[in-house]
């Protein structure tokens, strides 16, 4: 009779114990759902979120990936480690030259005898060379323009919208601050599930749409703008 009752006490607990982790699984699952979408840094379709699917009488759910292998980012509210490595360079150059002369002379050596009594009138005349005209242009242009950019950093993103083709939203930030000076890194893009590492990560150059915003603010930023009036005065001079 004892071991019966032990046995029922025994189930009561186990039961207890995994009522309360479906609780516990569908109040996470809530609060993930109820994230509002930031707004202002990224772009994009409105957010869509796809409820997972649930199986009745079990802890393990559906879309959670294996129990043995890394988990990737899918979800809404899931992290992703983004390795930002950007390079770019420009050069371009153009050279412009062009060259235009022409000439004109004009004379009538003979007209019906008029050309005497034209003479006659005015002994500087000579028809035989009444008009004489040459004009001649000249221009010539260059220009040349290079630009070099690289950006190396680590940011941590979450993913803030899962889209209808499984693909994923990310938006992340993160501010450095030192001796009174932000750096501020600012990301917001689209990845494929596919591009991402079984170490959770991904590299820049596979996100869509990328939007990478790098900036400081404090005393160094500051004393490398202008003063406000001259860049007032920089504005509205049409000079």
């Amino acid at each position: 009779m004892e071991s019966k009752s032990k046995s029922l006490r025994l189930f009561i607990l186990v039961l207890s114990l995994v009522v309360a982790g479906c609780a516990s699984r569908k109040e996470a699952d809530q609060t993930l759902e109820s994230l509002p979408a930031p707004s202002g840094f990224e772009s994009g379709a409105p957010v869509q979120k796809k409820k997972a699917q649930r199986t009745a009488g079990s802890i393990w759910q559906a879309g959670q990936g294996s129990m043995f292998t890394a988990k990737k980012a899918n979800r809404l509210g899931d992290i992703l480690t983004v390795a930002i490595y950007e390079q770019a360079s420009a050069e371009k150059e153009a050279a412009t030259a062009t060259g235009r002369s022409s000439s004109a002379s004009l004379g009538v050596p003979n007209l019906f005898g008029l050309e005497t009594s034209l003479v006659s009138r005015n002994p500087n005349l000579d028809p035989s060379n009444l008009l004489n005209a040459s004009s001649q242009t000249d221009f010539q242009g260059s220009g040349s323009t290079s630009r070099e950019e690289t950006l190396s950093a680590t940011l941590t993103t979450q993913v803030i919208e899962v889209l209808p083709n499984k693909n994923l939203r990310i938006l992340g930030s993160k501010t450095v601050r030192v001796n009174e000076e932000d750096q501020i890194i600012r990301l917001s893009g689209i990845v494929r599930p596919e591009d991402i590492t079984a170490l959770n990560t991904i590299d820049s150059k596979y996100i869509l749409d990328a939007k990478i915003e790098y900036s400081g603010k404090g005393v160094l930023s500051e004393k490398q703008r202008p003063g406000w009036l001259l860049r007032l005065i920089d504005t509205v001079w049409p000079f």
